[in-house]
């Protein structure tokens, strides 16, 4: 039985399939469009997995779409009615949603070049965060957890909370439309001059060089209510009004300005997004906006357990990519088991939605938990030599061909002699996250590496830090609270010893975002940070995505050209090492 999941007409478009009940593959549209954060219809996606799988239109059994125009049709009456010509805007670009998502038999035949007539499938809507929940519960592993998902807003609600039990799915409660803890994050996210579509990521990382000294203006956003409920004062906010005038029409989704005016009469004007000033000021704004964010989530968790009784949870929506806030679960609530899928964010919901069909309708046997976010294309030896034989390198590359053990070894001296490098192996990863496979990696020891790498590289601001990736089994010993954190979405403080040794990956909070890498699912990667250790006593790399203001790369064309276009010292691509002549 094949089940074709999608996320369409939303940023992040996605596709995923299962077969029997195993995931076969998931991977975003951008990836192949291009364009990061690509929205609209993942045309490609679906013909590369089908390709992959060896399967034709008509065979899939079920096709899911992580949208449901009929979601909450009450209280969307309710709202424009309350409204009236307010919402005029908003109402027209929902109806013009429903109306694709209605049109996807035709719309996926059209992008398989097939008539619709030959499609068998049945047609599913999932709503939007029951998608996300089941990205999280169904593929956790877990018999039995407590679950929430929480975003800026999906199928007019931004919150919703659950109970998994085996091979179902009951929902306890919703934060409806208007009010957000994602909207509250993102409309500080603005008003800070990062306007841009995840661009959050910034305040995250902004957040630590600053106090929480604005924390109490920021409260009056944001007001927690009774059993794990929250609400926006909605004057500081203009979202509600007009949809924020959000546009996915070419492709890459952009969003208008969340936050009124109101908003300067307790932080002043906003930074002017052209100013090189971040710091001060600006610093103590994120660190207060991150501090309202968690004690709002720790609320929600706090009464989701308190009705549950559950120990674990699987946690999912855009905000689970707060990775701040999820190292803080453990400490601050009673879960201890907690999962977080490699994608939380929009482009998950097609693995979700397809995983509802399968394990919540169809109650078929459920895979264990998801252990690696490996599921996209994987390329040959054939492929890699083609694309160096196309891409006619000349003289100024030298290129090597070496096996296992020696490619290890050449690529981890090149690390420690303070090389940065392209590493390009196996499956692509899923989700927004270089997990070994499509990374760029360094020597965490050089405090200078970030320097290196932004202006090499990655052009980005000096205060937004970089990922580790640690051995699983060295990772006691490196961080203060070691737990299996494979998808790096979580931050874990570094033990004091190391702070010192790996400059480049500890941040000014002593935090840093971790990957515990094992040699069951990533044998080439985890070979290669112990050959690193075996030269510098150091279990750790720096790693960061593999893309230069772009999507991260895909296939060996792409990995090729970004290592052209910058200046990278060196490229791992399958068993070829490159490397520029001085």
């Amino acid at each position: 039985m094949y089940i074709l999941g999608l996320n369409a007409y939303h940023a992040d478009a996605a596709a995923a399939l299962f077969k029997d009940g195993h995931l076969l593959g998931a991977v975003a549209e951008e990836r192949l469009d291009r364009r990061k954060h690509c929205a609209g219809f993942p045309g490609r996606a679906i013909k590369l997995l089908l390709e992959k799988a060896g399967i034709g239109a008509a065979e899939l059994d079920h096709v899911a779409v992580s949208r449901d125009p009929l979601a909450s049709l009450g209280r969307k009456v309710a709202f424009v009615l309350g409204r009236g010509a307010d919402s005029a805007q908003l109402v027209l670009h929902r109806l013009q949603t429903a109306s694709r998502v209605r049109g996807l038999p035709e719309t996926l035949a059209a992008a398989l070049g097939v008539p619709t007539a030959s499609l068998r499938a049945r047609f599913h809507h999932v709503e939007h965060h029951r998608a996300h929940l089941a990205s999280a519960f169904f593929m956790g592993g877990m018999e039995d957890a407590a679950c929430l998902s929480i975003d800026g807003f999906g199928d007019f609600t931004s919150t919703m909370t659950a109970v998994g039990r085996r091979h179902g799915l009951e929902v306890l409660d919703r934060v409806p439309f208007p009010h957000s803890a994602g909207l509250f994050y993102t409309a500080v996210t603005q008003f800070l001059g990062f306007p841009a579509w995840g661009d959050e990521w910034k305040l995250m990382g902004l957040a630590p060089y600053g106090q929480p000294v604005f924390r109490e203006q920021l409260w009056r956003l944001v007001r927690l209510l009774p059993r794990g409920r929250f609400e926006l004062d909605l004057q500081y906010f203009t979202h509600y009004v007009d949809g924020a005038r959000m546009s996915w029409e070419e492709g890459a989704p952009t969003l208008g300005r969340t936050w009124s005016d109101r908003l300067m009469d307790l932080l002043g004007p906003p930074r002017d997004p052209a100013s090189g000033d971040y710091l001060g000021h600006w610093a103590d704004i994120a660190a207060s906006a991150q501090a309202v964010y968690e004690e709002t989530l720790f609320h929600v968790l706090a009464h989701l357990h308190d009705v549950t009784g559950l120990p674990r949870l699987c946690l999912a929506g855009g905000c689970a990519l707060n990775c701040v806030a999820n190292g803080k679960i453990p400490e601050c609530t009673p879960f201890r088991d907690v999962f977080i899928p490699p994608a939380p964010g929009d482009d998950g919901t097609a693995l979700g939605a397809a995983a509802y069909v399968a394990f919540n309708l169809l109650s078929l046997p459920r895979q264990e938990r998801m252990e690696h976010a490996f599921t996209g294309p994987e390329y040959g030896e054939e492929a890699v030599a083609a694309a160096l034989t196309a891409a006619d390198l000349g003289s100024a590359v030298t290129v090597t061909r070496l096996q296992d053990d020696a490619l290890c070894r050449r690529t981890a001296q090149a690390l420690a002699d303070g090389r940065i490098l392209g590493w390009f192996q196996g499956r692509m990863e899923f989700g927004p996250r270089a997990l070994g496979n499509r990374s760029i990696l360094a020597d965490p020891r050089r405090a200078d590496v970030k320097d290196t790498l932004n202006r090499r590289i990655k052009q980005r601001e000096a205060f937004r830090p970089f990922a580790l990736s640690v051995l699983e089994e060295a990772a006691p010993d490196v961080l203060q609270r070691a737990e299996t954190s494979p998808f790096m979405l979580r931050v874990f403080t570094v033990a004091e010893p190391w702070r010192a040794r790996i400059p480049a990956v500890t941040h000014v909070d002593h935090g840093a975002r971790v990957q515990t890498v094992n040699a069951r699912d990533n044998p080439r990667f985890h070979a290669l940070i112990g050959a690193f250790r075996e030269l510098t006593s150091v279990p750790v790399l720096l790693n960061t995505s593999f893309n230069e203001q772009e999507p991260i790369v895909m296939d060996p064309p792409q990995a090729l050209a970004c290592f052209a276009r910058t200046r990278m010292d060196a490229l791992v691509i399958g068993n070829h090492y490159l490397e520029r002549r001085a």
